[in-house]
């Protein structure tokens, strides 16, 4: 049984072609693109700041039929 639909993560040394080319090597093509942020909690006295530090890539992909 296989999946018609995927999520392929852009892995932390990888590059967003890189990750393209492994979906398309498993079969599957992109749909959707989406972007999280990650942050960093920084305590300053009595307060709490969060940083953005980063992101994580996530592609949607369906199965090539």
């Amino acid at each position: 049984m296989s999946k018609k639909k995927k999520q392929f993560e852009v892995a932390e040394n990888e590059s967003i072609e890189d990750c393209l080319n492994r979906m398309k090597q498993e079969g599957y093509l992109p749909v959707r693109r989406t972007e999280r942020p990650i942050f960093q909690e920084i305590k300053k006295g009595g307060e709490t700041i969060y940083e953005p530090v980063g992101r994580q890539i996530v592609f949607e992909a369906k199965l090539i039929e």
